[in-house]
C-alpha cells in the first residue's frame, strides 16, 4: 500500500463511550477524500473497554475504504500516547486528535495541502485564540485559567504561540522524526515540550483558527493537572538549559 498522506494520532484513556461516534465521524470523513489515510488509536493504561471498542470499529473498516486504522497501547499519559503514535505512523503528515473531537474533523483541511501551502509550516497548530477562531460553551473560569496558563508558557519558553494546549496539532512527517524522539514528557505537558523543541529546531510553527466546542467531561482537571503541567513547563526549561534537546548521533540514526 502507498505511504498514507495523513495520519491521525488518538489518545485514548478511558475512552469506551466517547470513541465509537468520533471513529465513526472520522471514518465518514476520510472516506470522501481523495488521499489515503492510517487511524491510530493509542491506549494508554485504560482500565475500561477502549481497546475492545477500537478493534470492533477497525473491522468494520472494508479492505476499498481510504483508511486503516491500528490499536496501539503505550505507558499511561497523553505525552506517552501521542509519542508512540507519532514515532509509528507512516503519514507524509501526521495530526494528533483529541478523542472528544471538540474540533469538528472537516476542520482538519485548514492544517493540509493545498488550504495551507506545503511550504510555508513544519508544525501546524489549532488556536483558540487567534483571529477567526470561535469557542463554543466554554466557562469563563476555563478561559481565563487557559489564559494565565498560556501566559506563563509565552514568558518562560515559547513566545509569541497564542495557544499550546489546544489537542489537535500537525506535524510533517520531518518535523515528527526532529521533534518526537526527543520528547520527555509523558503527561500533560508534552505539549509546550514539543513546541519548545521545534522552536529550538528553528522549524516553522504556524496557529491555524478553528471552530472550537467545550466538552463537559473533559479529562483535564483545571486546578491538579494545570499544577502538574506548570511544574512540567519548568522541566522543559531546566531540560533547554542543560542541553538535552539538542540532536545527537543516535537518535538522528
Amino acid at each position: 500500500m502507498e505511504r498514507p498522506f495523513l495520519t491521525i494520532v488518538i489518545p485514548a484513556y478511558n475512552e469506551e463511550k466517547r470513541l465509537p461516534k468520533t471513529l465513526e465521524k472520522i471514518g465518514c470523513f476520510l472516506r470522501e477524500q481523495s488521499y489515503h489515510s492510517e487511524v491510530l488509536v493509542v491506549e494508554n493504561g485504560s482500565t475500561d473497554a477502549t481497546s475492545e471498542v477500537v478493534l470492533m470499529y477497525a473491522k468494520s473498516v472494508a479492505p476499498d475504504d481510504r483508511f486503516t486504522i491500528q490499536l496501539l497501547h503505550s505507558d499511561q499519559g497523553k505525552g506517552a500516547a501521542v509519542k508512540t503514535g507519532m514515532l509509528v505512523g507512516k503519514g507524509e503528515h501526521l495530526f494528533i486528535c483529541d478523542a472528544d473531537l471538540s474540533m469538528p474533523i472537516e476542520e482538519v483541511g485548514k492544517f493540509l495541502p493545498p488550504q495551507l501551502a506545503a511550504d510555508s509550516f513544519d508544525v501546524a497548530i489549532a488556536s483558540r485564540e487567534i483571529e477567526g477562531a470561535v469557542r463554543y460553551n466554554e466557562p469563563g473560569y476555563r478561559h481565563l485559567m487557559g489564559r494565565v496558563f498560556n501566559l506563563i508558557v509565552r514568558t518562560l519558553i515559547i513566545p509569541g504561540i497564542e495557544d499550546t494546549q489546544c489537542g489537535f496539532k500537525l506535524f510533517t512527517r520531518a518535523a515528527a522524526n526532529d521533534i518526537f524522539p526527543y520528547q520527555t514528557i509523558s503527561g500533560w505537558g508534552f505539549d509546550p515540550e514539543v513546541l519548545y523543541i521545534a522552536n529550538t529546531r528553528k522549524l516553522r510553527v504556524v496557529e491555524v483558527p478553528i471552530n472550537w466546542y467545550y466538552m463537559a467531561d473533559s479529562r483535564v482537571s483545571p486546578i491538579r493537572d494545570t499544577i502538574k503541567m506548570l511544574r512540567e513547563v519548568m522541566r522543559v526549561r531546566r531540560n533547554g538549559r542543560r542541553g538535552i534537546y539538542k540532536k545527537t548521533t543516535s537518535a538522528d540514526s
